[in-house]
């Protein structure tokens, strides 16, 4: 058996490498995206580990909650950078900023 130890570490990894992707990458929104999808998953990964440590399956339950919601942000975030890569040719942050008006 798996101590939760090891759960904790690697979820903690995850939401780290996110935190600092979304810090050192202000340009690109698909790796913005891709950040926060990674720390999506380290609150999943500690949902599913102790909901399995505390014989609790509503921390389960909430993890397919939570990926329902993290793949339509996925599916509308992209549909959305499609539609603005067709009108301006780019998907610099930097770009989006003009649409302030």
């Amino acid at each position: 058996m798996v101590p939760l130890s090891y759960y904790l570490a690697v979820a903690a990894c995850l939401f780290a490498v996110g935190v600092i992707g979304l810090f050192l990458n202000r340009k690109n929104v698909i790796v913005i995206l891709m950040c926060i999808e990674l720390i999506l998953l380290a609150v999943n990964v500690n949902l599913a580990a102790f909901s399995h440590f505390l014989q609790d399956l509503g921390g389960q339950i909430f993890v397919f909650f939570v990926l329902t919601v993290a793949a339509s942000e996925v599916a509308v975030g992209l549909a959305i950078l499609v539609a603005y890569y067709r009108n301006r040719r780019s998907i610099n942050v930097d770009d989006i900023n003009t649409l302030q008006g």
